[in-house]
């Protein structure tokens, strides 16, 4: 067979079988519906999307294992602000944050909450061990991340104590 022909016929197969987005990333481009999305970490340990705890109807944006039958959750984002519907949204905002929205999506219910300058180039990945970080896309540097705000549940690699960088002291409590 001719090679041009051949490159032909294989170099469409090439890029759709090559997605630019990462299953374990949100994007401006790609945020995480409350219809069944989620991302998954990479090792396929950890995925971060929506659930409801037991017989509850509130809806909260967490981490849990995703190759364990039973759902285990090791980090909850809006433990203090549930979505009481199915049409919430994680997403990068204007300002570069993660962020969730309800149905509205005018008012986050929950983000990150930093100041970010070179907005709309942050993104969010959920890493192998279970931490998600908002990353500055360009320069790949950690600017938030899910272990410096443990919920119930400590994971290998997550500190306690302070940092001084940020000014952030974490500690365990019963």
């Amino acid at each position: 067979m001719n090679p041009i022909k051949w490159l032909v016929i294989i170099l469409p197969f090439f890029f759709l079988s090559h997605p630019s987005i990462s299953a374990d990333t949100i994007t401006l481009d790609h945020s995480i519906r409350d219809n069944g999305d989620v991302i998954v970490s990479s090792s396929k340990t950890f995925a971060l999307g929506f659930f409801s705890p037991g017989s509850s109807t509130n809806r909260y944006v967490g981490i849990w294992y995703y190759q364990v039958p039973e759902k285990t959750v090791v980090w909850v984002a809006n433990k203090e602000n549930a979505i009481n519907d199915t049409l919430g949204i994680l997403s990068i905002d204007n300002q570069g944050n993660l962020a969730l929205f309800n149905k509205n999506q005018i008012i986050s219910v929950w983000s990150t909450n930093i100041s970010i300058t070179g907005t709309r180039n942050s993104i969010a990945q959920l890493l192998d061990t279970g931490n998600l970080v908002l990353l500055q896309n360009n320069t790949r540097t950690v600017l938030w991340q899910s272990f410096d705000y443990p919920t119930n549940t400590m994971l290998p690699y997550m500190k306690l104590g302070l940092t001084f960088r940020i000014g952030l002291n974490r500690v365990l409590t019963s």
